[in-house]
């Protein structure tokens, strides 16, 4: 197979924009077979063929990967011969040994001290765990290490047999600059206690995480694990047939210790769950077949998600902007232990519902809050919030939580499928921040010149009028749904004490 070379001295922005033109024909792509040799036969020729070299699988064929592929120079590309972005992607298959709760969790492998400027794209990896139980290992994709401005894209990756579908490492705080778009993400891990697993795991300094799909996610849709400079923005979570812990996560105060300075999330679309059963037209709630929610649509601060485990430690300087939500959640942002964030117009949109109950990983010192649609204690100091934040006691280890076991608390929507956009709640794709600099929004405003006359004083007492009707309307249908949102979490509550395996009662 001939060498074939791709550019790899351009920056990660402008990747989006490449494309790779040489193409051979459908004879120039590995053979899957014999499966017993193909994993030693790829790796031989990435070894071997040096920087730049493209190597291409055959569209529509499995690779069955008895241990991780390597790249193993810069620039190389690993994609299908053609470049499609649907079911006829090649896939590998992750199907090494296990025993005794380890062994081969990861297809490919991207981590080598000279891997910068590398390509994923276009494939498919598929980690082949199905109901067996988690495996100790790596993700399904590792990329990062100390390198920087790779790139993945139009890659679908799930069913990891380890703890995420696609990882970014840090390396020696040195990765930089890594791409993460347009890839389909998930199922990952299933909702049994600690055998979840992350959709994007992100621990690379200036990111950019955009236009993803990521669905049936089961720890966090996109964790950044301080990951200073990354910008994430576009991307589309859903909840599948497993109840979620969280949609974007700011939680993880190791290994950055909490730096998320210029770290910006904004524009996401988050969709918790929707009621599944038949409704006449007049319903506004029913049931969910999976009782399945995203407990915390967006986690800012590690101790809203670990408790008291880093005691004074803080996540500090990051923003969260412009991200919508619609459906079921226990808590639509929460934020502790947090420093200098920015969080502004952020909103819930659609039909949506705060349901849950203390569950039995609480503990007995917990002080589980009502769920609300944005909630911060104490510890979310010199932080800028939107007005609709709502100061509580105690936003701590807030993941305990339990969906109801059944009723009709979940609310009907739109289909969130594939039609759903993916630009976020403005309806506008922001472009990335340049390095070193913040992210900011400001609040757009009019001016009106006086009326100078009878008749404009008589349309502005009109005016006044109508404005005063509509608002007390608005007024009146906002304290009914506070009421009904009340007694539907009263309800769930009283639903689920006794009647599913493990519920305690709040105390």
């Amino acid at each position: 197979m001939p060498n074939r070379h791709a550019r790899y001295d351009i920056s990660p922005v402008e990747f989006r924009e490449v494309d790779f033109t040489r193409r051979d024909d459908d004879s120039d792509c590995v053979n899957p077979d014999p499966a017993n040799t193909v994993t030693d036969r790829i790796n031989g020729l990435l070894s071997s063929s040096g920087p730049g070299y493209v190597l291409r699988l055959c569209p529509g064929r499995e690779y069955i990967m008895q241990s991780p592929i390597l790249f193993a120079a810069p620039g190389q590309e690993i994609s299908t011969l053609g470049y499609p972005t649907d079911d006829s992607r090649a896939t590998f298959v992750v199907n090494g040994p296990v025993a005794n709760g380890a062994g081969h969790t990861t297809a490919v492998d991207g981590t080598c001290s000279s891997c910068s400027n590398i390509v994923l794209r276009n494939v498919q990896i598929d980690g082949a765990r199905r109901i067996a139980p988690p495996t100790s290992g790596g993700a399904n994709i590792e990329f990062g290490g100390g390198n920087s401005n790779q790139t993945i894209q139009y890659v679908k990756s799930y069913d990891p047999r380890s703890w995420s579908c696609l990882h970014v490492a840090e390396g020696p705080f040195t990765c930089n600059g890594v791409v993460v778009q347009n890839n389909d993400i998930g199922p990952c891990g299933v909702d049994a206690f600690q055998e979840w697993a992350d959709g994007i795991s992100i621990s690379c300094q200036n990111a950019i995480v955009r236009d993803n799909v990521v669905e049936g996610a089961t720890d966090g849709g996109i964790v950044l694990f301080g990951s200073p400079g990354t910008q994430v923005y576009n991307n589309v979570i859903r909840v599948g047939n497993y109840t979620q812990l969280g949609g974007i996560n700011m939680v993880d105060y190791l290994p950055w210790r909490g730096n998320y300075t210029n770290t910006v999330v904004h524009d996401n679309t988050i969709f918790g769950g929707f009621a599944t059963s038949p409704t006449d037209g007049k319903d506004t709630k029913g049931t969910n077949s999976n009782d399945a929610i995203i407990k915390i649509g967006i986690a800012i601060g590690p101790s809203t998600w670990f408790g008291s485990q880093y005691g004074t430690n803080v996540s500090f300087s990051g923003a969260v902007l412009h991200n919508n939500m619609s459906g079921a959640f226990s808590y639509g942002i929460a934020m502790s232990s947090a420093v200098n964030f920015t969080v502004q117009n952020n909103v819930m949109s659609g039909n949506t519902s705060f349901i849950g109950a203390v569950g039995p990983n609480c503990s007995t010192s917990d002080v589980v809050p009502t769920p609300a649609p944005f909630v911060y204690d104490s510890t979310a100091a010199s932080s800028t919030f939107q007005k609709d934040f709502v100061l509580i006691p105690d936003a701590k280890s807030l993941t305990c939580v339990l969906p109801p076991d059944g009723g009709d608390y979940w609310p009907f929507g739109g289909d969130p499928g594939a039609g759903a956009s993916l630009s976020g709640s403005t309806g506008t794709s922001l472009s990335p921040l340049p390095s070193g600099q913040s992210y900011s929004s400001s609040d757009s405003s009019t001016s009106t010149s006086k009326a100078s006359s009878t008749a404009g004083v008589v349309v502005g007492v009109l005016a006044g009028i109508a404005i005063l009707v509509v608002m007390t309307w608005f007024l009146r249908k906002f304290m009914m749904k506070r009421i009904e949102d009340r007694e539907l979490y009263n309800a769930s509550k009283e639903y689920v004490v006794g009647k599913g395996p493990g519920y305690v009662k709040q105390a």
